[in-house]
């Protein structure tokens, strides 16, 4: 459906532009009253256009941050919020991967502090098994 949606407000605006250049050469080449009536005939069909693709937007999906939205609306450049976003982004990655790290040096040390607390070689395999499964050198 959101291509067919797609492809219907394709066609609208080609539409639209298709009466906005009648227009601007209509108002170039004004000749009188019957360049009036085909003007008033346009601006018609234009805002017929307009209303349907109006109509036809409202089906097409959006998934549009209100941040953007409010960017564009004070005038700035959306690529910014890009940028900021992708900036944002790599410092919380940057974050997880410092607790990932943590985590696995917790591991390790726990596992070395387990097996050196309890002499008994079973349980030390047992700490080794589980350690290696999660990723340790141990």
């Amino acid at each position: 459906m959101a291509a067919t949606a797609l492809d219907e407000v394709d066609t609208q605006l080609k539409d639209i532009i298709s009466n906005l250049f009648h227009l601007i050469a209509q108002a170039y080449d004004y000749q009188g009253q019957g360049t009036q009536q085909a003007m008033h005939s346009e601006i018609r069909t234009l805002l017929q256009n307009l209303q349907s693709i109006s109509q036809s937007a409202r089906r097409l999906p959006t998934h549009i941050p209100i941040e953007i939205i409010e960017y564009v609306e004070k005038s700035r450049n959306p690529d910014i919020y890009t940028r900021e976003f992708v900036e944002l982004v790599m410092k919380y990655n940057q974050q997880q991967k410092g607790r990932s790290q943590a985590f696995a040096q917790f591991r390790d040390i726990l596992a070395e502090r387990m097996m050196s607390g309890i002499p008994d070689p079973e349980f030390q395999d047992e700490v080794r098994t589980v350690a290696r499964a999660s990723g340790s050198q141990i």
